[in-house]
């Protein structure tokens, strides 16, 4: 069975790098349309409804790919491939699925594909955007309560009373609203994974809870102090790569 993608993608041999790459690993693969503007793929996906997926870049020639999604009222999901790794959260904002970034390999393609065919067989029919968001809600369902140890005693956390994660000397630890800290067993990467989008990676340090944040103080050349309302034995940075990143998802 055919799968309609659509690639929008301003740069021509990277398109028909793309192109092979996808066709390559699936020979299903239809490549039904190759887009290199904000206006053309306006025009194009306002009237198609058979795109089953489409591979973006984010920075086109005249706007950002994200315009696209704003103004159609589109479910299709898409797969952003960019130079740029401070468009993430919005991306997932604009029916991303996944973010590679460039230089991309055969390897992150494929993963990527992977991951939609994984969720395509979840569904008897064409998956849509607001499918995949929902199957990927129930099956990633964080857990309310992290169990910490406290001497001879389990103690049960809420995930909403924890200020910040950190790590110090290669120890994880939690502390919530009330100053109280204990140690963790997980690593800063499982706690973003499982506490969500309540949460931002700020450095490899700390992992910040979006409610704990008392206010952001602009910190030499783009880079961000965030001052947090329970205490931090450190000064927390966000450097100027992700301040963009910071900043956006601090609007919530």
């Amino acid at each position: 069975m055919s799968m309609n993608v659509v690639l929008i993608e301003d740069e021509k041999l990277v398109s028909d790098d793309l192109a092979d790459i996808l066709q390559s690993i699936d020979s299903s693969i239809t490549i039904s349309k190759t887009i290199s503007s904000v206006k053309e793929a306006l025009d194009y996906l306002k009237d198609n409804t058979s795109t089953q997926l489409i591979f973006s870049d984010i920075q086109l020639g005249d706007g950002y790919s994200f315009e696209i999604f704003h103004a159609l009222n589109t479910t299709t999901p898409v797969i952003y491939c960019t130079a740029y790794d401070q468009h993430a959260l919005e991306a997932f904002d604009n029916n991303g699925i996944a973010y590679i970034l460039k230089p991309y390999t055969r390897k992150t393609i494929k993963q990527a594909w992977d991951k939609y065919k994984m969720l395509q067989q979840t569904f008897s029919h064409p998956v849509s955007y607001n499918d995949l968001i929902a199957t990927l809600t129930g099956n990633l369902q964080k857990p309310p309560t992290l169990l910490v140890n406290c001497k001879n005693k389990i103690i049960p956390v809420k995930v909403t009373d924890i200020a910040f994660f950190l790590v110090e000397y290669k120890a994880t630890s939690l502390v919530t609203f009330n100053n109280q800290k204990f140690s963790i067993s997980h690593t800063l990467d499982e706690l973003e994974e499982m506490c969500g989008q309540s949460f931002f990676r700020a450095n490899r340090q700390y992992l910040v809870n979006r409610e704990s944040v008392k206010e952001v103080i602009h910190y030499g050349h783009r880079k961000l102090f965030v001052k947090l309302t329970a205490s931090t034995t450190e000064e927390i940075i966000i450097n100027k790569v992700k301040s963009t990143g910071f900043l956006n998802w601090l609007k919530g």
